[in-house]
């Protein structure tokens, strides 16, 4: 183990611990807890955004018929995949002994914009909005990885990365049976 890196946030304050100093005696691929809660906050507003963002979709959500009902149920395993993802960031972050934002932020005010925009342009837009938004993520996913410890980075490849690549098939295959694209 590195000891130049504190295990814990609160060890940053307490004065002896200089992270400049540490970044250059530590190892390439060491990544501090607090540059890992930071990133990882970051993709938590993410995830709060994207689950705010599938329930605005499916309230504005307007196709025909049974697609209707196959794009509800599909949105919805989306939405719910992604309060799990959520979760799963937020205990990681604790586990680093940091303290996880509670609101998507800035993200939120763009998701809303963007699905108010695309219901103007109908379902198909909505689709692609979303696949849009899936696809930023998975590239923020992928650059965060080297902005986070080892444990972090591993959770985000093997678990979350794939869920995006998986959220994208789907929505694709919506797109593509929507009729309206």
């Amino acid at each position: 183990m590195d000891t130049n890196f504190p295990q814990r946030l609160d060890e940053l304050m307490d004065g002896d611990f200089n992270p400049e100093s540490a970044a250059v005696q530590s190892t390439a691929n060491a990544v501090s807890p607090f540059n890992s809660v930071r990133r990882l906050n970051a993709l938590l507003r993410a995830e709060i955004s994207a689950a705010e963002t599938y329930r605005m979709a499916m309230e504005k959500l307007d196709v025909p018929g049974n697609t209707q009902r196959f794009c509800i149920e599909a949105l919805q395993r989306i939405q719910e995949d992604h309060r799990r993802a959520a979760q799963t960031i937020r205990g990681r972050i604790r586990q680093l002994g940091g303290e996880p934002v509670d609101s998507s932020g800035a993200w939120g005010a763009w998701a809303r914009f963007a699905m108010s925009a695309a219901k103007v342009f109908g379902a198909a837009a909505v689709l692609r909005s979303l696949k849009e938004g899936e696809e930023s993520g998975l590239t923020e996913f992928r650059d965060g990885m080297p902005s986070v410890d080892d444990t972090s980075g591993s959770l985000l490849q093997n678990e979350l990365v794939p869920t995006l690549e998986r959220h994208i098939r789907s929505l694709d295959q919506m797109i593509d049976g929507s009729g309206t694209a």
